[in-house]
């Protein structure tokens, strides 16, 4: 019964900080801010870490930054794919005539290539293979945005207060 208590109260802050990481990275030119070190991804789990905070009336731990931010990871990559599927079917006629103006500007190439490059990749697995990539870099990253999020925003203890969360055994 605790752990389903300790995962329910994960379960907003995760949402919150997977849809921020999802939408932003979903969308064509904002999306551009992860090539700074996966700012968005990182940004949704340290935005999953405040929202945990602001629910707690002890600081959290690093484990809770860490399951939170995993967990809004994976909220994220799945609010990644869902926004990437009607933008990719709205952008790829414009995709298909940027490239076929780049392959006819090009002049001689051989003819494997210029039928490469007109025919391209499909969107069907364009977006699979970005759903996985967002997957295992949004966890990965938003775990690490999580931990960062619970250094930054944990609640201080008052003075004279006495920490009675529980601490790992030392040897």
């Amino acid at each position: 019964m605790a752990a389903s208590t300790t995962t329910s109260r994960y379960v907003q802050p995760a949402l919150i900080g997977g849809l921020v990481m999802g939408v932003l990275t979903g969308l064509p030119i904002v999306s551009a801010g992860n090539l700074c070190c996966c700012m968005w991804v990182i940004g949704g789990g340290v935005i999953a870490a405040y929202m945990l905070q602001q629910n707690e009336t002890s600081p959290i731990t690093t484990g809770d930054g860490a399951a939170v931010g995993l967990m809004a990871g994976v909220i994220g990559a799945f609010v990644y794919l869902i926004i990437s599927i009607p933008i990719s079917f709205l952008v790829a006629p414009m995709e298909r005539e940027i490239v076929q103006r780049f392959v006819e500007r090009m002049g001689e190439m051989p003819p494997e290539f210029r039928e490469f490059a007109t025919r391209g990749v499909g969107t069907g697995f364009r977006l699979i293979m970005g759903f996985i990539l967002w997957l295992f870099v949004g966890a990965i990253f938003s775990t690490i945005g999580g931990v960062v999020g619970q250094a930054i925003f944990q609640k201080k203890l008052p003075p004279g207060t006495i920490d009675v969360t529980p601490q790992p055994p030392t040897a």
